[in-house]
């Protein structure tokens, strides 16, 4: 065995190894080899050994892990501004703390910024997040790419799809489609014929369908037990049951690098916007003004200024009712909404119209709950001003053709608004291609934070229309005998905006990018479809809303329960649903129900979670006898 002489220490007292004892260091740096060499990897070579085991890394919420998440070297949070406020693709921008992926950037086409102002008046904070610099006014329009423009050679498309083993959408269609004709498909007694699938709990080949041939996608396959990590409130316990969150159509969890992203904005930008010299106050604006950017990207806006920062989606309604709506909405003027709608696109039209003499029309729906296209032809008229429809329902999942709605309002001179509160998290939406005048979504349907939401609207409508609230920021000048607003969108923006929360919205779109909405969007489909064939096996259980194009929502009634009565059962199990009429009572009426339960999903949900929510149900309905005795 080799020995060594005694050597001093780090300080300088020497004489720490005994004669005839191996070195100690030598020993760690070759147990560090060592374990660095197991198939698992998990001993980081860098600890002496012996040491306790390290907690996780919450900077590391996704690398390595998730799709696509290119490993970045670790930082403090705390990290100096010269350190970590680097160039695109480097620093901030590019450490997983802040959810900023540097796949999705690199896939992206580059957004041209403006150049910063220079000289003495000049902040000194450089840009933050892939180099968004929208802190500054810009002197011609901020062009952002869009799917019209779009090279050829460049899919809108950023991600391949994959199949997860799951039904599909042909055999989601066929149930639906069964279900009219009073039949009900029998799903499989239990999950246990499953076990020997591959992964994600698929269904034995000879139960799907022949997955599509799909080319080779530069990102790993979806994997939902490693976005699962990203959710620390998926570990929390209810009545002694883990956690099961099927209530994503009323609010989603946000990943760990959301939450991360507002503490360092606390800790490190926290400063009012656009109107101080101070370093905070450079910081935070970029922040703000970076968020917008990235909503405008994720939505396909031509500009960063067409995009409206408020609380949520019926703020958003709210906005443009009480500012183009009181502006062009006269007497015999009509208005055009869904029986899908949500309270919060139904109520402001109404007070629109009764303020100005206006009259609703409601577009009906068929017997599965889908837009009755035809019946919405017959509603449009010359006096037509606007129509403002969902483009996902939240209480059936129905998903509405918003962009032959938009486009047959446009042949009549109306203005088009989208209510996308349900639809930005399943799905890829692009405003330009959909041609909306205005698209509202709320960021806590998104995996972001609550009290953030956004309004698009087109340039040209926003330049035109008055300001909503008065007040800071949205000025310009102000004598005591006139005020001049500012362009859009800061003349909606009245007062201290909520910045913090903007910002962490930025963090989850970036977040949901990373992985890829088109995956997403096919593992929510396709667990949309294993769960409609588990619900169909409950005796006694009726879905509400079944129309062949539905998004991740399941409302349903059990025979011999209230809805609010399963809500409680399931509750006592861990399982959240939402039982109620939702905030659309028009549309659960037309269905001859009062509440329903709905379980809505999410990508981080599972099967096995799904298998649970159905072991109860039929455990509840096979009470139903006893419980009517």
């Amino acid at each position: 065995m080799t020995t060594v002489p005694s050597t001093p220490t780090s300080d300088g007292v020497g004489g720490a190894v005994p004669a005839g004892l191996p070195d100690v260091t030598l020993l760690a740096q070759l147990a560090g080899e060592f374990f660095a060499a197991l198939p698992s990897g998990s001993h980081d070579a860098r600890l002496p050994f012996g040491a306790p085991p390290q907690p996780p890394q919450t900077e590391l919420a996704l690398a390595n892990r998730a799709p696509a998440l290119a490993p970045a070297p670790a930082r403090p949070a705390a990290a100096p501004d010269e350190a970590v406020d680097a160039a695109t693709g480097t620093g901030r921008g590019a450490n997983p703390v802040y959810g900023v992926p540097e796949a999705y950037a690199a896939a992206l086409p580059r957004v041209d910024s403006p150049e910063p102002p220079r000289g003495p008046q000049a902040p000194s904070s450089p840009y933050y997040f892939l180099g968004e610099a929208s802190a500054y006014p810009s002197t011609a329009p901020s062009a952002l790419p869009s799917q019209k423009d779009a090279s050829p050679d460049v899919p809108e498309d950023r991600v391949t799809a994959r199949s997860f083993g799951l039904p599909g959408d042909a055999e989601l269609r066929a149930l639906l489609a069964g279900l009219g004709d009073g039949k009900r498909e029998q799903a499989p007694a239990s999950s246990s014929s499953l076990a020997s699938a591959p992964a994600f709990y698929f269904l034995a080949p000879s139960d799907t369908e022949a997955a599509p041939a799909i080319g080779q996608s530069p990102r790993p396959a979806f994997d939902v037990q490693a976005v699962r990590r990203d959710f620390p409130i998926l570990q929390e316990r209810v009545n002694g049951r883990p956690l099961i969150w099927f209530d994503n159509a009323a609010t989603t969890h946000k990943p760990q690098a959301v939450i991360d992203r507002l503490a360092y904005f606390y800790q490190h930008e926290n400063s009012n916007i656009h109107r101080a010299a101070h370093e905070l106050a450079a910081r935070a604006t970029d922040a703000y003004e970076g968020a917008r950017n990235k909503v405008a990207r994720f939505l396909g806006a031509a500009q960063t200024e067409e995009i409206i920062f408020v609380r949520g989606t019926t703020e958003g309604i709210n906005l443009i009712a009480k500012t183009w709506g009181a502006q062009n909405v006269g007497e015999g003027d009509e208005i055009i909404v869904s029986h899908l709608e949500h309270h919060a696109n139904i109520v402001p039209w109404q007070q629109l119209a009764a303020a100005k003499g206006a009259k609703i029309k409601v577009i009906p729906v068929d017997d599965s709950g889908q837009l009755r296209l035809d019946e919405y032809r017959k509603l449009l008229t010359s006096r037509t001003k606007l129509v403002s429809v969902t483009q996902v329902s939240n209480a059936l999942g129905t998903v509405v053709p918003v962009k032959e709605i938009v486009a047959e309002a446009h042949r009549f001179g109306a203005v088009a608004v989208v209510d996308g509160a349900q639809s930005v998290s399943h799905m890829r939406v692009n405003v330009q291609d959909i041609d909306a005048d205005f698209f509202v979504f709320s960021g806590h349907k998104i995996f972001g934070p609550t009290g953030i939401g956004v309004v698009y609207g087109k340039r040209d409508i926003l330049e035109a229309m008055p300001p909503w609230q008065g007040g800071g920021n949205m000025i310009a000048d102000v004598t005591f005998e006139k005020t001049v607003y500012h362009g859009a969108p800061t003349r909606f923006e009245a007062g201290t905006g909520n910045i913090a929360d903007a910002v962490g919205l930025g963090a989850a779109l970036d977040y949901v990018e990373r992985i890829g909405l088109e995956n997403i969007a096919r593992y929510e489909h396709d667990l949309l479809v294993y769960a409609t064939r588990g619900l169909l096996t409950v005796p006694g259980l009726t879905l509400i809303g079944t129309a062949q194009d539905k998004a991740s929502v399941l409302s349903f009634v059990l025979e011999g329960y209230r809805p609010e009565e399963v809500g409680k059962a399931l509750n006592e199990e861990g399982i959240a649903v939402r039982s109620g009429h939702h905030c659309a009572q028009p549309i659960l009426r037309r269905f001859g129900q009062e509440a329903t339960v709905r379980p809505s999903l999410a990508f981080y949900n599972t099967c096995e979670e799904v298998d649970t929510l159905v072991a109860v149900l039929k455990r509840l309905a096979g009470n139903t006898g006893r419980k009517a005795s």
